[in-house]
């Protein structure tokens, strides 16, 4: 355990200091709530169950009795609240003597600070391992993979079958495979991509893709397809995505991308009677997950 006591912060004693840097920086917004749906929760863990869906009807011959299909249980997916804390301890000399307020509010936005960059980088996390087969969902298989199985047998993708980085050949060969996703029984739904989640080093060819009326990187007038067809995107960009190539579409598929608030950040200080130290602390419980992996679609790029 760490104390912040007058030799941590010697020259915050002593006038004559013209500034203190480290702790000035801005921040980017928050990022995180473009990535997932969010929830309240009152429990000490959520669980989605998936509900298996009828079949397509079949011929009745005349005088034969009707098929009566069933509905049954399917992929469960249970989201785990977690404790986020971080705190700080500091003596009573230094918070005397602190001519420069260096320990006291500062500290404290230090500490709201890290608790905001702590939820950015779990919350792209689910990202950062969504091809990581050591990460898996209620149906056994990584977020984004191609071979979810469906639960009448077989199995479906939510991965471009071939690896590719971000291109307009690629972005437009995602949108023909959600248009073909089917629910668990194999029948066609409707599910569209909302946003196109890439990181950092990606923005600007993101911007050359999406961004004009023709098509990228020609000199002909040929249209831009996505364009003119409604299909373009949001472009998100997230500076916590760690994949420099990888990016990703999520869709408008209803119990995808989600996060669970069971407390949110919550701030406190107190003093101990025998040291006088003041300690503060920042603490928050949530999770994040998905629950239908047809909520996302990705490349882990070429």
């Amino acid at each position: 355990m760490s104390i912040i006591n007058s030799g941590s912060f010697a020259k915050a004693l002593w006038p004559g200091v013209n500034a203190w840097y480290g702790k000035a920086y801005s921040e980017y917004p928050v990022e995180w709530t473009k990535l997932f749906e969010q929830f309240k929760s009152t429990r000490q863990f959520e669980e989605d169950v998936g509900v298996s869906s009828f079949g397509l009807a079949v011929v009745k011959p005349e005088g034969a009795p009707i098929y009566y299909d069933s509905e049954r249980q399917a992929f469960i997916t249970r989201y785990q609240h977690v404790t986020y804390a971080l705190g700080f301890i500091i003596t009573r000399e230094i918070m005397e003597d602190d001519q420069y307020d260096v320990v006291g509010q500062r500290k404290a936005q230090g500490l709201a600070f890290s608790m905001r960059q702590s939820k950015e980088i779990i919350a792209a996390n689910v990202y950062n391992r969504a091809f990581n087969s050591s990460y898996t969902g209620g149906d056994g298989k990584e977020l984004l993979a191609t071979d979810h199985p469906l639960f009448a047998g077989g199995t479906w993708a939510n991965e471009l079958s071939t690896a590719a980085d971000l291109s307009e050949a690629s972005l437009e060969q995602a949108h023909i495979d959600i248009a073909g996703f089917t629910n668990d029984r194999g029948l066609l739904i409707s599910v569209r991509p909302k946003a196109l989640i890439i990181p950092r080093q990606l923005m600007f060819e993101a911007k050359r893709i999406t961004a004009p009326t023709g098509r990228p990187g020609t000199d002909t007038n040929d249209v831009n397809a996505m364009k003119a067809m409604g299909l373009v995107p949001e472009v998100v960009v997230n500076h916590y995505l760690t994949d420099t190539d990888a990016w990703f579409l999520r869709t408008d598929a209803p119990h995808g991308m989600k996060y669970f608030e069971r407390r949110g950040d919550s701030f406190d200080m107190d003093n101990d009677f025998d040291t006088e130290n003041a300690k503060y602390k920042a603490t928050a419980r949530y999770s994040f997950g998905w629950t239908d992996p047809r909520g996302l679609f990705g490349s882990p790029g070429a």
